[in-house]
């Protein structure tokens, strides 16, 4: 299944340095780090479960995502297990703005014990018509304009988390009687690697939730507008993995407070964030260790616990196929140029985040240092640096690893260069 796509966004220019995580072999000559069961080299092609990438891009051409559909549900199967054993009762909700291909929805939604989280009325009607029922989708928006709400409005089962006091009056006026949850800022966040950029609350304001100093004027509103405060949703920060859960610690402590308020909740919304590897040095997240910290904060406590994943069960499922167009050096440095930039994956540039490429088919011969090029006109356009391995050659293909989200979900059409496709294997 493929689908061609292209769309507009706003780049926002940010140095990117990868120095040596672009590594492809360990350090003992083994396998890739990043190789597993449905990913890596069988007779010096690469795979992705049974394709061959090299020759599925022949067939298709590039710019082209390749989604493993495979790995998306070996990744909710053991992220529901994980919940399952942590909380009695529980709800995975997907985060469609991650990764929003229609094929990539319905699978999802047709393996059973996973909902929707959608942060627009676009992303709501979408998820709707990709076969999830309304009382299974999850909305938190921000900054909700009187079109929002008044979409919302036609989906009373839907359930709608308001982050600010303005949503508060605009539901009020336009839904009075709705069963409602309210965003929270628990004052707290972590990021992968205590990244800043990936943190949505903590360290400095930010515009996601309401404060603890906000909530009982929030409640008093949504009381005086005939709305049941039936919820709580909380966002603390994306990617975190082990070494982020002493953080994730201090975000569940600093929602209970919260809680003491509304003894009748009946559901605590966890959001996302949990990440996964993406340079030799991580780790997987330890699911035991984060599972004991839900245990202990909330596993005597009645409401549901919900989670929001995005990253967790696409991104390690997912890769970008590029051809090489150009291999030279120019002055000291060499540079690799491939047939798309930085406005097909714009993660890199907006969080600073590693993208790594290794070819379908590697080249023999002395390991060199390079930077990956795209092909959008901008000097920021490096879509790697610091790689180390044989030079690839003009009409070799880079498989971009960890791309399965917010690769395609944020892509632009910056120099009229945003067209790619996209397909799902099994």
């Amino acid at each position: 299944m493929d689908a061609a796509r292209s769309g507009l966004a706003p780049i926002v220019p940010h140095r990117r340095s990868a120095a040596h995580q672009a590594r492809h072999r360990s350090a003992a000559g083994g396998p890739p780090w990043w190789s597993r069961p449905g990913l890596g080299y069988r007779g010096r092609r690469l795979r992705l479960g049974a394709c061959d990438l090299r020759a599925l891009a022949a067939r298709r051409g590039t710019p082209l995502y390749v989604y493993h559909g495979t790995r998306i549900r070996a990744n909710l199967t053991r992220l529901r297990r994980a919940l399952a054993a942590s909380h009695p009762r529980s709800r995975v909700l997907y985060a469609v703005k991650s990764n929003r291909f229609p094929p990539l929805l319905r699978l999802l939604r047709s393996a059973g014990g996973c909902g929707a989280d959608v942060c627009s009325p676009a992303e709501l009607e979408l998820a709707l018509r990709c076969g999830f029922a309304p009382e299974a989708v999850s909305y938190t928006g921000t900054s909700m304009s009187e079109e929002d709400a008044r979409s919302l409005a036609r989906h009373p089962r839907v359930r709608l988390n308001c982050d600010s006091l303005a949503s508060l009056r605009r539901i009020a006026r336009l839904c009075p009687g709705r069963r409602i949850g309210l965003r929270i800022n628990p004052g707290a966040g972590l990021g992968y690697r205590s990244n800043p950029k990936l943190r949505y609350a903590g360290g400095a304001d930010t515009k996601f939730g309401i404060y603890r100093e906000q909530f009982e004027e929030a409640l008093g509103l949504a009381a005086r507008g005939g709305l049941a405060v039936c919820g709580l949703h909380l966002h603390a920060g994306c990617g975190f993995l082990t070494p982020q859960l002493p953080a994730l610690d201090r975000v569940f402590a600093a929602v209970r407070p919260f809680l003491e308020r509304l003894p009748q909740l009946e559901y605590l919304n966890l959001g996302g964030g949990l990440g996964i590897p993406l340079v030799p040095r991580d780790r997987p997240l330890d699911l035991a260790a984060w599972g004991r910290l839900l245990r202990r904060h909330f596993g005597r406590d009645r409401f549901e616990v919900w989670i929001e994943p995005g990253d967790y069960l696409v991104k390690d499922a997912g890769v970008l196929l590029l051809e090489v167009n150009m291999a030279e050096r120019k002055r000291r440095s060499w540079f690799v140029g491939v047939n798309g930039g930085f406005n097909l994956h714009p993660e890199p540039a907006f969080y600073g985040l590693p993208l790594v490429p290794v070819p379908c088919e590697p080249r023999r011969g002395p390991a060199r240092t390079f930077a990956v090029a795209g092909n959008i006109n901008e000097a920021l356009d490096l879509l790697a640096e610091g790689v180390r391995q044989p030079l690839p050659e003009e009409g070799d293909i880079l498989a971009f690893l960890n791309a399965g989200g917010y690769g395609a979900a944020m892509s632009s059409n910056h120099c009229m260069r945003g067209a790619f496709r996209e397909m799902l294997l099994p």
